[in-house]
């Protein structure tokens, strides 16, 4: 399978960012996305809404239903999913791209954002799998995919924001212990990581990380796109890299990812 078309996708955190950029690459192969995210009003600090999402998917050439949604609520959760069958007929692919983060040692952390991020990295994720898991079971090439470092313990990443590891490592645990759940069923788990900081909002929470140094999200969307049309029964349990899907996929050339081609790349948290 090479492409996503007819498929639905149920994406988290997709009104911005590498979330709204995975749906804008399978959109244009004619996939349906559920755009599930909390942005149902312009904020003057964070461009883009779900329903400027849903505009841009459509003009790219998917369908979109757009669900205002706190993966943090249990029952919004359950609910979108249950709108998103109803409209589509099925979820084919789960996609927990959203996250919260917060770049603090113990005492510059509070503990509403401790809870905060743990709620919607780690138990959102949990959650937003668990009610999709009855449809990606009826999937034909069902596919769960966390936007998600490769799981560590050396202390190097815990030690600068401790609450902030132990969440986005959450999701990665999830993969550890989904895909081996899940195998027998055919469906896969993984993770994707960019090599590089991504020049999305969350840049401005990056001590000393400019846009120009950055990569933009698309890199991300192409690599999530390639995992996503694998053989789920043969691709699970990992945590790719996204220039090193691209390369398997035979691109070299990367520059066109640069947000200003040319300047030194800040590699990202959680990549030796």
């Amino acid at each position: 399978m090479t492409t996503l078309a007819g498929k639905t996708l149920f994406i988290t955190g997709a009104s911005r960012g590498i979330g709204l950029a995975i749906a804008l690459r399978a959109a244009r192969d004619g996939a349906n996305i559920v755009i599930a995210a909390k942005s149902g009003v312009p904020n003057p600090k964070l461009p883009g809404t779900i329903h400027t999402a849903a505009a841009e998917i459509e003009a790219a050439g998917g369908k979109a239903l757009a669900l205002q949604v706190d993966i943090r609520e249990e029952d919004q959760v359950r609910d979108a999913v249950a709108k998103a069958v109803e409209r589509f007929g099925g979820i084919d692919v789960c996609v927990n791209n959203a996250s919260a983060i917060w770049l603090a040692g113990i005492e510059g952390t509070p503990m509403k954002r401790f809870d905060l991020m743990n709620q919607v990295n780690t138990r959102g994720t949990f959650m937003v799998t668990q009610a999709c898991l009855p449809h990606l079971r009826k999937a034909a090439n069902p596919h769960v995919l966390m936007l998600s470092p490769p799981p560590s313990l050396d202390p190097k990443w815990y030690a600068p924001h401790t609450a902030y590891t132990i969440a986005k490592f959450g999701m990665s645990l999830c993969v550890l212990g989904m895909s081996a759940e899940l195998a027998e069923a055919g469906i896969a788990v993984n993770a994707l990581w960019p090599r590089t900081v991504i020049a999305t909002a969350a840049i401005g929470m990056i001590e000393g990380i400019h846009a120009e140094n950055c990569r933009k999200p698309e890199i991300v969307a192409d690599a999530a796109h390639a995992i996503l049309v694998r053989s789920s029964r043969e691709n699970s349990g990992r945590f790719f890299i996204d220039d090193e899907v691209l390369a398997a996929e035979g691109v070299g050339d990367l520059s066109k990812y640069a947000v200003k081609p040319g300047q030194n790349l800040a590699p990202d948290l959680f990549l030796d």
